[in-house]
């Protein structure tokens, strides 16, 4: 269950009071996500989403991401609003966490994957890349190929326990990707962390995206990169190349990319999987007994990665000049 912090109803009450959304009708936590306590509040006047901002998050990043939501909501991209409170400001603290309020958003995330999503999402995507072009803060990729060695020293070679010689596997992996990491393509403002759990559907129609705690400044074409891992692969571990044309297909229908980024596409998905390996892997080695959220499995990420080096251009995604 991700409810990291109990919150009492006295200071949920106390809490809720500083808005005008009525009397608090009903709380009930969240059991999904990773990162934060999230709940469901039904007051007098609507629903809405309470989140709590647990230790990983730095509070210090919480503007860019509340006023992001903002600027993209204003340039018509569906996602949750920050609720300001009677003093105009959207943040402020609960249980002793930082905490704000949003809008609900309708709709449900995919647990099976079907080609419509994947054209949906590549549309949405292009969209939100397109809006975030003129937003006038930036945050650096905390958790990019600069990143990564770092994070991988840090598992103290434990990977082994996962899969005999992954350590070594990795970090020869780790060579290539720092010796041929692009270094001058479109950036902007991406999402680097829409995975299924974090698009909304409703029926066919992509109905509003969520979970912003990630985004940064990075490559464009790198968060569609993150999207091909995520969205691209079966349960068997096969590679689905009619879901990566529909990506790639319709995000090109919204925003052109120069042929620098679909050249780019077979590293920058060998880096994604990399980066999503181990996060999985650091937050599996370490993972507390008794904790009430069970860690992904790394080795999903190995499969994937493996995939991308064997691939030899960007056709392999279904996509050409």
């Amino acid at each position: 269950m991700a409810v990291y912090t109990e919150v009492t109803d006295d200071d949920l009450e106390s809490f809720v009071a500083d808005y005008n959304v009525g009397e608090v009708l009903a709380c009930k936590g969240i059991a999904e996500g990773v990162e934060n306590s999230n709940f469901f509040l039904q007051t007098q006047q609507d629903s809405f989403i309470l989140t709590l901002y647990e230790k990983r998050v730095n509070a210090d990043d919480l503007p860019f991401f509340l006023e992001l939501m903002e600027h993209l909501a204003d340039r018509g991209i569906r996602c949750p609003l920050p609720v300001n409170g009677r003093d105009g400001q959207s943040l402020r603290r609960l249980s002793g966490r930082p905490a704000a309020l949003f809008t609900f958003l309708e709709g449900m995330w995919p647990r099976k994957i079907h080609p419509f999503h994947c054209a949906e999402l590549g549309k949405a995507m292009a969209q939100f890349h397109v809006a975030g072009l003129d937003y006038g803060r930036t945050r650096a990729n905390n958790l990019t190929v600069g990143n990564w060695r770092p994070l991988l020293e840090s598992c103290g070679g434990r990977g082994d326990e996962v899969k005999p010689g992954l350590t070594d596997f990795l970090a020869r992996e780790l060579d290539f990707l720092e010796a041929n990491w692009p270094k001058d393509l479109p950036r902007g403002v991406i999402h680097a962390d829409m995975f299924p759990d974090n698009v909304f559907y409703r029926g066919e129609s992509l109905s509003g995206i969520i979970d912003f705690y990630f985004a940064c400044t990075d490559f464009l074409v790198y968060d569609l990169a993150i999207c091909l891992n995520a969205w691209c692969f079966e349960r068997d571990g096969s590679f689905n190349m009619t879901k990566a044309k529909l990506l790639l297909g319709h995000y090109r229908k919204e925003r052109a990319l120069s042929k620098a980024e679909i050249d780019a596409l077979p590293v920058l998905a060998r880096g994604a999987a990399m980066r999503f390996l181990l996060t999985r892997l650091y937050d599996w080695i370490n993972h507390p007994e008794g904790a009430f959220v069970k860690p992904k499995d790394p080795m999903e990420y190995l499969r994937y990665l493996t995939f991308h080096q064997s691939v030899t251009g960007p056709s392999a995604y279904g996509i050409g000049e």
